[in-house]
């Protein structure tokens, strides 16, 4: 199959490879037929499966991480004409079913812009494009932890509210019931808030307090600037400040209480 791909020459001795051709070995998406020579239905694949049903087992071969299952569910989608298909759910999978900051996304976002815009989606390229994207989908870390969000803050947020109805404390804690001044999350407010603002918080406060990272701590060079920039400004630091600025926040107690109010 691969030696129909290599370069030819043209009528007129010009190299050419089979993507100069027009159609670019693509699948012909007229007459539908099965692999069998039989009319396929408004939702069939070529194998005679519901492209419903490849669909649902290409999301659970990536969640899964079955490389040659997930490979043939593309395969199937894009050259039974569901491209667009393929392409849609693919993404969708990234998000739900693929572990958060994987530069898996990007990947897959630059095979599906070479599919659709520089050459056909049923095309042969086109074709190992979603095959390509597929398999790095499977080899990605599989986590459904945003969908898994998703339902507890739904479920978190209809408790609290379920709570209050029934005039009971929720059975679990809720982020906004210490979104306040003095509560755990004391530190979020800063001048860039009308409560920080209001409690006099200003620039001090901010690069003492709210700008911390952790609990890796900041690179030696960013550190290094932040120091520099402080004793430059027109307040003073004490010592002490300049040291909690960069000092990266305890892995175990992110939200320490060390703000105190004022300049």
């Amino acid at each position: 199959m691969d030696d129909g791909k290599q370069a030819t020459f043209g009528s007129q001795g010009e190299l050419r490879t089979d993507g100069d051709d027009e159609e670019d070995g693509a699948v012909d998406s007229g007459p539908a037929e099965n692999d069998f020579g039989e009319e396929r239905g408004e939702n069939e694949t070529k194998c005679g499966a519901n492209r419903y049903d490849v669909s649902s087992l290409l999301q659970k071969a990536v969640r899964r991480s079955d490389e040659e299952v997930a490979a043939w569910a593309a395969w199937e989608l894009v050259r039974s004409g569901f491209a667009w298909n393929f392409w849609d759910r693919i993404n969708l999978y990234v998000v739900e079913d693929l572990r958060a900051g994987h530069e898996v996304a990007l990947v897959i976002d630059r095979y599906e812009e070479l599919a659709r815009e520089r050459w056909s989606e049923t095309s042969w390229k086109g074709r190992l494009c979603a095959v390509h994207a597929a398999l790095a989908a499977a080899r990605a870390p599989s986590s459904r932890e945003a969908s898994h969000a998703d339902d507890y803050f739904g479920e978190l947020s209809a408790e609290r509210a379920l709570a209050r109805e029934e005039g009971r404390e929720p059975r679990y804690d809720h982020p906004a019931d210490e979104l306040e001044p003095g509560g755990r999350y004391d530190v979020a407010f800063d001048q860039h808030t009308y409560e920080g603002k209001a409690l006099g918080r200003n620039g001090r406060f901010f690069r003492t307090h709210g700008a911390r990272v952790g609990p890796e701590g900041e690179p030696e060079l960013s550190r290094q600037w932040r120091l520099q920039s402080m004793r430059l400004e027109d307040r003073e630091y004490v010592d002490e400040e300049l040291a909690r600025a960069v000092e990266p926040v305890d892995p175990d107690d992110k939200w320490g209480t060390d703000a105190s109010d004022g300049e």
